[in-house]
């Protein structure tokens, strides 16, 4: 059985406090947070002890999730991997890319299991719908949220639009062409509205959206491929899938043109696959214990976030020049 512990228990860590302590193939050793009342709290809430020094903690677990504000998580993401301690570090893995790289190359060095936390890869609706997609040439991403301080220490690419960006990354095999992107100040004093245009080597075009002020919430992205449409919403959840049926071409050209009734249940054949439902923050800290105890590559490792740092900050980089 794993030892762990939570680096930072705010609104994040909290849920993973709370998560590796129903967990039944890991025993909980402890927390530790800057904020010694507050880890105490957390610390009763879920049947396990505060600890007042990080190395202490470090002593005694194999394995923890890194909470803590972004500038910490490389002092904080070193500090555990020297220690040979494996990392879960919540998004983005780091505020530079050098931070990250530094990251990566420490956990490959010391034979441990860096994962990154982009949980929306462990959304139901998104497996589902990653499960089928195969070559998309055009993504729509909207991640739209209501304004809260928390997380304005970055700017919303690295706060919200980066959950899209991996997804993009891990849905469209070909590197990244080109990026344009703007992005305007409302609320904070970094960017809380942004868009970026990616262009893939393979043609692919995703759009990306990404506010923090908002009205309402919405977390959605549409998948074009030659063969389907996939439209999937993280919030509901849902996935659905538009797939064109077996139609000559002659057929559906007189269909559109009148020659032949039809409509477009003649022509689309749509499916909503059952979700199962799992919790994705279970699904994320179980498959990073997975990760830990065979050795195996996690769905999220240090090198996808770096991938995903590296397109928000160019991003940000175009952003800049506005």
């Amino acid at each position: 059985m794993r030892r762990v512990g939570v680096i930072g228990v705010g609104h994040l860590g909290r849920f993973h406090t709370k998560v590796y302590s129903e967990i039944p193939s890991c025993e909980l050793v402890g927390v530790h947070d800057t904020d010694g009342e507050r880890a105490a709290a957390i610390a009763e809430e879920y049947g396990t002890r505060a600890v007042a020094d990080l190395g202490e903690l470090l002593e005694s677990v194999d394995a923890v999730s890194i909470a803590v504000p972004t500038g910490a998580h490389h002092e904080v993401g070193m500090r555990c991997l020297a220690s040979g301690v494996h990392a879960l570090i919540e998004k983005p893995i780091a505020p530079t890319a050098e931070e990250a790289r530094d990251l990566v190359r420490a956990a490959r060095e010391g034979g441990l299991t860096l994962q990154v936390g982009h949980i929306e890869r462990f959304n139901p609706a998104m497996r589902a719908g990653l499960s089928i997609i195969s070559k998309p040439m055009f993504v729509e991403a909207h991640r739209l949220g209501i304004f809260v301080p928390r997380g304005t220490d970055v700017a919303v690419v690295l706060d919200l639009m980066i959950h899209d960006i991996d997804l993009i990354l891990a849905a469209v095999a070909s590197p990244v062409a080109s990026i344009h992107a703007v992005g305007v100040q409302v609320l904070s004093s970094s960017i809380d509205i942004a868009n970026a245009r990616l262009t893939f080597e393979d043609g692919c075009v995703a759009n990306v959206t990404a506010s923090r002020v908002s009205r309402e919430r919405m977390r959605k992205i549409r998948f074009f491929q030659h063969d389907a449409y996939v439209s999937i919403d993280c919030m509901k959840p849902q996935t659905q899938i538009f797939r064109r049926r077996d139609v000559p071409e002659e057929t559906l050209r007189r269909i559109a043109a009148g020659e032949i009734e039809g409509g477009l249940e003649d022509i689309v054949k749509y499916e909503e696959p059952a979700l199962d439902g799992a919790d994705s923050l279970t699904l994320e800290l179980e498959s990073f214990l997975h990760a830990v105890e065979t050795g195996e590559r996690p769905p999220v490792d240090g090198v996808d976030g770096l991938k995903a740092l590296e397109v928000a900050l160019e991003i940000l980089r175009q952003i800049g020049r506005q």
